[in-house]
């Protein structure tokens, strides 16, 4: 004679980087089919579509774990609609039936109902920025200038994990980049700018920004969204040149060039756009390095060198050199 079925419970998870109430077809048989769907959150954020969809969910806050491996025997099935966290109560007092060795137990099944999609875990960023924003004294009372020297220093340091060829360094530094983009839209969304900054005071969030970035990104790639065609590097760089061009109504071909940005990389970039203008313009002359410089700068451009990564890639050999002769 065949021994009686132990019954199966299912360990519902969910995300709550995925909007309630959109599982997994497999999760909505299972909470259809159950004899029992148990939740011990109250206020769990699925409970309002299930209830919706059907389905009764029962609040057990302290679970019975020998109630409900009784229940189950005999084949019924019972859904846990776990919370973030888990229910290691209810586990745990499973774990310990299961260890007596007198209980027959059920089978248990983890039935994932939703999956983050890649880049979930940017939700929890801008969560967690919310609460800094709105509990961290100092960061409550940041401003976008009083931040500005952060961006700069924290894109510096990116450049030099990059140079160093540390990875682990890199995950960090882009991390840090990230924070600086994340932070000061979380600004922008409190409304009105500071005294100072400069913008007509309309609140924006980092989901503007982001939608923003995707139109430009579909605008500029019209070779992978649209009907144009670009088959080669620079092919793809001319286009991007010319729509970048129509979209900003730009009269001069240094409009949009940062003047802020370290000299030796102004000076190429100023080249780099006058010679792909078509444009001839001498050279200033005068006393001093400034000219001579400029010159160096502008040569190296046209042979396809970032003279800024060169001189710094010149300087760093230069403080190896200097770190050796003082015994390092």
């Amino acid at each position: 004679m065949n021994a009686p079925s132990p019954g199966r419970l299912v360990l519902l998870t969910t995300s709550h980087r995925v909007a309630p109430g959109q599982l997994s077809w497999p999760a909505w048989q299972a909470l259809h089919g159950a004899d029992r769907v148990l939740c011990a959150d109250p206020a769990h954020p699925q409970l309002p579509y299930l209830r919706e969809a059907g389905v009764e969910v029962e609040i057990a806050a302290t679970p019975d774990a020998a109630g409900l491996v009784d229940f189950l025997a005999g084949g019924r099935t019972a859904v846990l609609v776990q919370s973030g966290e888990g229910d290691r109560r209810l586990t745990d007092a499973l774990s310990r039936l299961a260890g007596s060795g007198r209980v027959a137990m059920p089978d248990l099944e983890l039935l994932p109902g939703a999956y983050d999609l890649p880049g979930a875990r940017l939700v929890d960023l801008v969560q967690v920025m919310d609460r800094i924003r709105e509990e961290c004294p100092w960061s409550a009372r940041q401003t976008h200038q009083g931040l500005a020297k952060y961006a700069m220093e924290e894109a510096f340091e990116l450049i030099e994990a990059i140079e160093d060829g540390d990875r682990d360094a890199l995950r960090e530094e882009l991390g840090d980049v990230l924070l600086q983009v994340v932070f000061h839209a979380r600004i922008a969304e409190d409304g009105a700018p500071a005294a100072g900054d400069e913008g007509d005071g309309g609140p924006f969030s980092i989901d503007d920004v982001a939608a923003t970035l995707i139109d430009k990104l579909v605008r500029r790639h019209p070779h992978v969204f649209g009907d144009a065609v670009a088959e080669t590097p620079e092919e793809v760089r001319a286009q991007w040149l010319r729509v970048k061009g129509e979209e900003k109504e730009r009269t001069s071909v240094t409009d949009g060039v940062p003047v802020a940005q370290p000299a030796l990389a102004l000076a190429a970039k100023l080249a780099s756009r006058a010679r792909a203008a078509g444009l001839r313009v001498p050279l200033p002359e005068g006393p001093g390095p400034g000219p001579a410089l400029l010159a160096l700068a502008v040569e190296a451009e046209r042979q396809g060198s970032d003279p800024e990564s060169a001189l710094r890639e010149s300087a760093r050999r230069y403080r190896e050199a200097i770190r050796a002769a003082e015994g390092h």
